[in-house]
């Protein structure tokens, strides 16, 4: 009967794994990488950032029509009533063309400017992102760590209780004080309440990461707190070096610099004269069909400077059987902006200000990536060193139950050692994420991906003399 109910439970079992289509492999996983991406690709606010970068980088593209020729068409009715003499009824239509030769590089630094405002606004673009995936990695590894202490706590408690109830037995016969029983319980009821609360913060964080990824349950994490773990570091000088040219600061200075650069040319070519073709076609008469046309071609030259604004232009054309024209305009204006020569001086000014900046953050960040090597080092010492007071303080928990068996300890004090051995486990746990930290936040500097600092330092490791604290792990140092 037994057996029968067992077939009958693994039958249905069967049945609705075969409607909701469930297996194994649908349970979904995760690593820091895939974190990161998927709180990127969830992000509204990056949406619509990145949206809005499209369509500017569409208009930009849009303005290479200032290089092309510009038409303009025109159409007119002029229709006069006289008293004396003949009524006139005269219709014009006109086509104008209008193509700029030369203007001293101006149109082209002026697209260089909005070229160069794209790619800081791409840039900050990038930043956001790499925000945004930070925050995720950040949570997955408090989560991580939250977990591996919980763990710990957990087991912990079993040993806690397991120790009471032995201390329960010796009340009873006498052989401890109902003190140390009422001290015992007081120990357990803390280890409780740091499970419960460690419990609810850990839930909160496991809800905030999921609506985080945009996700409505939160996938298996494959990503594990390794207190043994050892990390392999860059050289310091190689990691400044990597620093310098690919910090997202230094990318973002560098399009800075260009911008100021390419609007100080223009300010300082603004004198150079600009230099454009016209020319204009005809239709008009009484009536319909148009008999009578006309064409033009001309050349306009325009100069502008604080000092001096000028513009001259030649036209010429024909109005057939026998008409010639031709016309000559200059216009001249005196100190049309004498205050416009400071801006020259500006524009220099600005772009020296930003090549001593970027110099500045060239040294401070190659000084700042060095200091990363060094606290990553000094982050795996910790952990190496919590490492062995966890295993030292195993050896005290052994000889405490020793002592204990020999009459010199109580049960109640054997338990505040296992609690300060707890403490340790959980210091190693901290150690080790603390060194996850280190590392993803040299990662960043260097403006590497989630566990690509450990590549990068192997593929460029060099021995370097002892003592040295980069290029080599501080566990090989110890050895």
């Amino acid at each position: 009967m037994r057996n029968k109910i067992h077939y009958i439970i693994a039958a249905l079992i069967y049945f609705i794994c075969c409607i909701t289509g469930y297996t194994g492999e649908n349970v979904r996983t995760l690593t820091f990488s895939e974190a990161a991406e998927l709180a990127v690709a969830s992000s509204a606010d990056l949406k619509y950032s990145r949206t809005s970068q499209s369509l500017l980088e569409g208009a930009w593209k849009w303005g290479r029509r200032a290089y092309l020729p510009r038409f303009s068409i025109s159409a007119s009715e002029n229709d006069r009533l006289q008293q004396i003499g003949a009524d006139s009824f005269m219709k014009n239509y006109g086509l104008s063309v209008d193509q700029l030769i030369f203007d001293g590089g101006r149109t082209i630094m002026t697209r260089n400017i909005e070229k160069t405002e794209l790619n800081l606004s791409s840039s900050r673009l990038d930043r956001m992102a790499s925000e945004i995936a930070e925050s995720a990695i950040a949570a997955y590894r408090n989560i991580l760590s939250s977990r591996a202490i919980l763990e710990i706590r957990k087991a912990a408690l079993v040993v806690l209780e397991e120790q009471r109830r032995i201390l329960n037995e010796e009340v009873k016969l006498g052989l401890a004080l109902p003190i140390d029983l009422a001290n015992a319980g007081i120990n357990i009821a803390d280890a409780r309440l740091g499970i419960y609360s460690l419990q609810l913060d850990l839930a909160e964080m496991e809800s905030q990461f999921t609506e985080l990824l945009g996700l409505e349950i939160l996938p298996i994490l494959t990503e594990k707190v390794d207190i043994n773990r050892s990390i392999l570091l860059p050289v310091a000088e190689i990691a400044a070096n990597l620093a310098r040219e690919r910090n997202p600061d230094i990318v973002e200075i560098r399009h800075s610099i260009n911008k100021k650069q390419a609007e100080f040319r223009i300010i300082s070519n603004s004198w150079i004269p600009a230099l454009r073709l016209s020319g204009n076609f005809g239709l008009s008469g009484q009536r319909y069909p148009l008999t009578r046309y006309n064409w033009s071609v001309g050349i306009n030259v325009e100069f502008s400077s604080p000092w001096i604004q000028n513009r001259t232009g030649l036209q010429a054309g024909w109005e057939p059987p026998y008409d010639r024209t031709a016309i000559i305009q200059n216009s001249f204006s005196p100190l049309p902006d004498p205050a416009a020569k400071f801006r020259k001086h500006q524009a220099k000014l600005a772009v020296e200000l930003e090549r001593e900046k970027y110099s500045l953050i060239l040294e401070q960040i190659g000084r700042t990536a060095a200091t990363a090597v060094k606290k990553c080092a000094l982050a795996e010492e910790k952990r190496i060193l919590a490492h062995e007071a966890a295993a030292l303080g195993i050896e005290r928990s052994n000889i405490e139950e020793i002592r204990l068996n020999l009459g010199q300890i109580t049960r109640l004090k054997l338990m505040e050692t296992l609690i300060e051995q707890t403490q340790r486990e959980i210091a190693v746990v901290e150690a080790a994420t603390a060194l996850l930290e280190a590392e993803r936040e040299l990662e960043r500097f260097l403006d590497l991906a989630p566990g690509e600092l450990e590549k990068f330092a192997a593929e460029i490791f060099t021995p370097v003399p002892s003592g040295v604290s980069s290029g080599i792990t501080s566990q090989q140092r110890r050895d």
